[in-house]
């Protein structure tokens, strides 16, 4: 366990903010953006409903005021890795977003980066290990 600085926990927070707006739009809207964004509808319900349990998860690690130090060592690694998938999934032919669809997939990648980033830097400022 260790203690989460003010600057990991305000991250963590962060990123429960933007991931539960995209899971709230994704999830109940998918049939408006699909067309608008030329992504399939499936892909974006997926993606929201996984992202309704990311949000709770990353919530609740925000919250605190110690954690495992494995559970944000694995957000960091699922944001780094939302990443490069994204880019990944834009130059891989498995879908054919529109102009707008590939603004969407590369802002939200570039704003997961940044939170992984963040959160890399409140956890090197985060204090040391508690007893459990």
């Amino acid at each position: 366990m260790i203690h989460l600085s003010q600057f990991l926990r305000r991250a963590l927070l962060a990123d429960a903010v933007f991931s539960g707006v995209s899971a709230v739009a994704m999830t109940l809207d998918a049939g408006v953006l699909a067309p608008f964004l030329n992504l399939p509808e499936m892909l974006l319900r997926e993606t929201g409903l996984f992202l309704i349990a990311y949000t709770l998860l990353v919530g609740w690690l925000g919250t605190r005021s110690s954690v495992p130090k494995v559970l944000v060592m694995l957000v960091i690694i699922g944001n780094a890795a939302w990443t490069l998938a994204s880019i990944a999934l834009l130059f891989s032919g498995a879908v054919s977003p529109n102009l707008l669809g590939t603004l969407v997939i590369v802002a939200q990648a570039i704003a997961t980066g940044l939170f992984a980033e963040l959160q890399y830097i409140g956890l090197r400022r985060s204090g040391g290990t508690v007893a459990a």
